[in-house]
């Protein structure tokens, strides 16, 4: 039993364990604190999140991949890296600051196809359509898009007037820029898509020349307003001219139809008068110089010489009826024989009688 004892004791002797030394312990708790770390890390880079409106490039080895799912995704730690690209609508300034709207000269003042300067600010709206070629293409994908629009912005306002570009050459301008610009991006082939690009404002470059603009847009506007009340006046007297031109010409074949009328009459009078004619000539003729006596006597006067230095003058006004002439002196004249001529019933059937007789 003492043996045994003795041995027991000689066994914890033997099995009694040591007390570790300072530096060794904080060495491990050290390491422990590390491994937890690195296991930290590992277990944080194995999953990345994609957004919307966001892809990612995968780069295994230095191989690319495009991941455009989105949601959470695996990737093997330390291996595998992720970049991930904003695919929403970006965009940048031409001639101007955006933050502070100040003029920058080297890009918007520009040259037009008439040989004036002039002040054009654009906006250039992009989208990143390709992450993979976006980033490893080119370093400055966005400077490649700024250089070529500006080139191609250059290159179709040098072909207009200045006219156009500042009043209504804008909306083809801009088509004629952004299809330029998409055929040139797809040419460099670097990830970005040309979405639309839209001037903002275009202006002569100097006060001088701004009022001098302003000055002939006022004329053109004064003279598109002295055009339209031309033409408001043209619409209002028109139809009254053209009114009066139909009643003169109703007029006209109004008169023109009486004309007629009364010539087919005198025709038809004419033609019952010489029918007469033929039955009784004396007669007819006899009557006819009576009636034309009786139109052309009452408005003439008559002088009658008979050979002796006695002139008569008929119609006789107080035979007729009629009365004496304003001055009050008789219808007789003196001859040159001295004598008055005579005034009576005698005198006028004289007249008859050697008109008559000259028939």
């Amino acid at each position: 039993m003492n043996e045994f004892n003795m041995n027991m004791n000689d066994l914890k002797k033997r099995w009694k364990p040591k007390r570790p030394r300072p530096g060794k312990a904080a060495k491990r708790i050290a390491a422990a604190a590390a491994v937890v770390v690195v296991a930290g890390i590992i277990a944080t880079d194995c999953t990345y999140q994609i957004q919307e409106q966001e892809q990612a490039v995968l780069t295994t080895f230095g191989v690319p991949k495009a991941v455009t799912d989105t949601g959470l995704h695996f990737k093997i730690p330390l291996v595998q890296k992720v970049q991930k690209v904003n695919t929403t609508i970006q965009g940048f300034p031409i001639g101007y600051q955006e933050d502070t709207n100040e003029v920058v000269q080297n890009e918007g003042i520009m040259i037009t196809s008439d040989y004036n300067f002039i002040d054009v600010d654009f906006f250039v709206e992009y989208r990143i359509t390709e992450p993979v070629k976006y980033l490893y293409t080119s370093q400055e994908p966005v400077e490649i898009l700024k250089s070529i629009s500006q080139s191609c912005i250059r290159t179709v306002i040098a072909s207009y007037s200045v006219d156009d570009v500042l009043t209504t050459g804008k909306s083809e301008i801009q088509a004629r820029i952004r299809e330029m610009i998409m055929g040139k991006m797809e040419e460099q082939d670097v990830g970005i898509q040309l979405v639309n690009i839209t001037i903002q404002d275009s202006e002569p470059p100097t006060q001088e020349v701004m009022r001098a603009f302003k000055a002939v847009e006022t004329a053109k506007q004064g003279k598109e307003t002295a055009v339209n009340n031309a033409n408001k006046y043209r619409n209002e007297q028109l139809p009254e001219a053209e009114a009066q031109a139909d009643q003169i010409i109703q007029d006209a074949e109004a008169a023109k139809q009486v004309r007629i009328n009364e010539a087919e009459a005198e025709v038809a009078r004419f033609n019952a008068m010489y029918e007469e004619y033929i039955k009784n000539p004396d007669v007819t003729k006899l009557r006819m110089f009576y009636e034309a006596m009786e139109d052309v006597l009452p408005d003439m006067k008559l002088i009658i010489d008979n050979g002796d230095g006695t002139q008569k003058i008929l119609p006789l006004d107080s035979f007729t009826g009629e009365k004496q002439a304003e001055d009050g002196q008789a219808s007789s004249y003196t001859g040159s024989g001295g004598t008055t001529a005579e005034t009576g019933q005698d005198a006028s059937s004289e007249a008859v009688s050697n008109e008559t007789g000259g028939e």
